[in-house]
């Protein structure tokens, strides 16, 4: 059978509705609620009028557009918080008739980044299912801000549309390999060295993964995807995403409404490649290793089955509570592979839990974390980029629950208690080193339930932005200490 082509990755930068300096561009003034009364005080009466007649008193969201002396719009005031970021930018461009618009006065690179990528992420459309393309291609554009670091808000955009793109194809056209094409595609723009693990290779190294997925056949058949990219003498980093492309919860058969989302299950994938495409964009100096279970959790006579054992790369055994427990188990395989290296942290993304999504909600990505010190950079890295994260515990009283009976280990514990946690506890088995590998763990919901300006309904990056902040405050790239230096 002929193998779906995939899609271009990444997107044009038209697709931003950035653009170069123009004249004549319609100046977007942001105000707070504080701040507006002293801006109006350098308008003409006739704005001040205006102004209060239409009521706007600059709450964040609220846009109003100024007339001219001669009818024509003379700019646009936008309401947003103190300390705004990209989504209070985000509603600009579905509330702004065509045009090309500036952000005036000239912000500081803080919001003049915020603004420019706000506006990026809301020109994010997923259309490659559409016969017509019913949105406009005459919207309106924003001119770069003087100080908006193009490179990195490029970045940052390529890689959420990327993940974004990923999640939302359909499980018919992103099977596992499909999404190790995705990952060659990602590997050959930045020139990593990639491998793609199968058959006979993968169940003597990595067994975990191919029992999970040897229910499935064909090019639906399981794999691991391997690339490496930087100086080999560089700080290790590894980056591991469970790539469950679709589950059906294999024989412990998932309910209809509960199966309905998981195409999303390889969101966990799609954000290690995502923030993979901004750490070899920016250059970091690092050691970079992405590992990627890739499988397909299937219903045939080959399935796993409960109270299976399964062997792992590791050497420790797990008893099968649940096939529906099957993320956890490839991970492990993934996870042990990560820590034989002793890098120098490893961080891993999974659509792990519905327990998280319990305690946290859908939009609040649960934190895991066996390192203080990367605990609170990765907080406050999240803080910092608006891009928040919870942190929950690896408490070691609840690790008596993943013993299994005839195993080492189970994948399903008794109970309804705590899931998200002793999931966390059951992947920090197979990361265990003497001594420790700082390692950090997001169980993400990697889907927006509804749509707001700037992340529509459908698949979404989450802890992104914060994580590459990360990385970026501990791994400097090599022009930043170059210009450190000669300070």
């Amino acid at each position: 059978m002929a193998r779906t082509p995939s899609p271009a990755l990444f997107p044009p930068t038209a697709a931003f509705r950035l653009a170069a300096p123009k004249r004549g561009a319609v100046p977007i003034v942001a105000v707070t609620a504080k701040s507006l009364a002293a801006r109006l005080k350098t308008e003409p009466e006739r704005t001040r009028r205006w102004v209060r007649d239409m009521r706007f008193k600059g709450e964040a969201g609220a846009v109003l557009a100024l007339p001219g002396a001669d009818g024509a719009r003379a700019g646009v005031l936008a309401g947003v918080p103190e300390n705004p970021g990209p989504w209070d930018f985000a509603p600009l461009p579905g509330k702004l008739p065509p045009a090309h618009y500036c952000v005036h006065p000239e912000p500081d690179a803080a919001i003049a980044n915020a603004a420019a990528l706000g506006w990026a992420l809301a020109g994010y459309r997923f259309g490659r299912y559409r016969k017509t393309n019913h949105e406009k291609s005459d919207g309106p554009v924003l001119i770069w801000p003087r100080a908006a670091d193009r490179a990195a808000v490029t970045r940052a955009a390529e890689a959420v549309f990327l993940v974004r793109d990923l999640i939302n194809t359909p499980a018919n056209d992103l099977g596992p390999a499909q999404l190790a094409d995705a990952a060659r595609a990602v590997a050959a723009r930045h020139g990593a060295r990639i491998r793609v693990i199968a058959g006979a290779e993968l169940k003597r190294d990595h067994p975990a993964v191919f029992v999970v997925g040897r229910a499935a056949s064909g090019d639906r058949a399981p794999c691991l995807i391997d690339f490496i990219w930087g100086r080999p003498s560089a700080p290790k980093v590894t980056l591991v995403g469970k790539g469950v492309c679709f589950d059906t919860g294999g024989l412990d058969l998932k309910a209809s409404s509960a199966m309905k989302l998981m195409k999303k299950d390889m969101g966990g994938a799609a954000h290690a490649l995502g923030l993979a495409h901004m750490v070899m964009a920016a250059k970091l100096p690092v050691r970079l290793r992405v590992l990627i279970p890739a499988v397909e959790n299937s219903v045939s006579s080959d399935a796993m089955r409960p109270l299976d054992v399964v062997r792992t790369r590791k050497g420790l055994t797990i008893e099968i509570g649940n096939t529906d427990a099957e993320g956890r188990v490839i991970m492990a395989d993934a996870l042990a592979d990560a820590a034989s290296e002793h890098p120098r942290l490893i961080l891993d993304f999974a659509t792990l839990t519905g327990a998280a999504r319990v305690a946290l909600g859908t939009e609040l990505p649960a934190l895991f974390c066996n390192d203080e010190p990367l605990a609170a950079d990765i907080l406050a890295a999240g803080t910092r980029m608006g891009d928040p994260l919870w942190r929950l515990p690896l408490w070691a009283g609840y690790a008596k629950q993943v013993h299994g009976r005839t195993a080492d280990l189970t994948n399903a514990p008794e109970g309804s208690y705590a899931g998200a946690i002793t999931a966390a506890l059951f992947l920090e088995r197979f990361v265990e080193t003497k001594p420790a590998v700082p390692w950090a763990h997001l169980d993400l919901m990697a889907w927006n339930t509804s749509s707001r300006p700037g992340r529509p309904e459908g698949g979404e990056a989450m802890g992104l932005r914060a994580l590459f902040a990360l990385l970026s405050d501990r791994f400097k790239p090599e022009s930043k200490i170059r210009k450190t230096r000669k300070r």
